[in-house]
């Protein structure tokens, strides 16, 4: 809500972990050269569907990337604004500089609003992963609907993030619910 983003009920009394895996969170979060077909398998595999896909990367319409993870867009793309591109290329040279960081959204990366889908439109995705999604393909549509529609996105990305935080949930003594959802118990 404070950076202008929709607010949506969260169940309580939701088991969380006690311990993390940094490996089996990679495993299960598609990289940034991610093509759709790959984007869309993997929320498919954890029962989203390519709607609730594109709505939920919208979540980069706020955060950084570093350099290393949109070098080789910025360098050998072709579905990339050449102007974007080579200012891109000023933070993140040919070689060196993996931890430079760039906003996801050039536009308002503070704000959580649908800029983010109007740079996918401009050609301006910062992740190849994220100019997948308007690149000729089955999400190009929805892609200018939320870029012109700010509304609907806020609306289908609450809804989906609900979805999401329904995801196989931990059951019986599995985990534990949380005091402090920051630590464990």
């Amino acid at each position: 809500m404070q950076l202008g983003g929709p607010s949506w009920t969260v169940q309580l009394g939701r088991r969380d972990a006690r311990t993390a895996s940094l490996s089996s969170a990679n495993a299960q979060i598609p990289m940034p050269t991610s093509t759709l077909s790959t984007l869309i398998s993997m929320f498919s595999a954890k029962g989203l569907n390519a709607a609730e896909m594109t709505a939920l990367s919208g979540s980069h319409t706020i955060g950084q990337a570093r350099c290393a993870s949109f070098r080789n867009r910025v360098n050998n793309d072709t579905n990339i604004d050449s102007g974007f591109a080579a200012t891109l290329r000023g933070t993140c040279p040919a070689s060196g500089g993996d931890g430079n960081l760039t906003p996801l959204d050039i536009q308002t990366p503070s704000q959580f609003d649908n800029k983010y889908y109007q740079n996918l439109e401009a050609r301006r995705g910062l992740l190849q992963s994220d100019q997948e999604l308007f690149n000729g393909g089955s999400q190009d549509s929805l892609v200018k609907s939320y870029s012109s529609d700010g509304e609907a996105f806020k609306r289908d990305y609450a809804s989906a993030m609900v979805k999401m935080g329904n995801i196989s949930p931990l059951t019986g003594t599995n985990g534990e619910i949380r005091r402090n959802c920051r630590a464990i118990n």
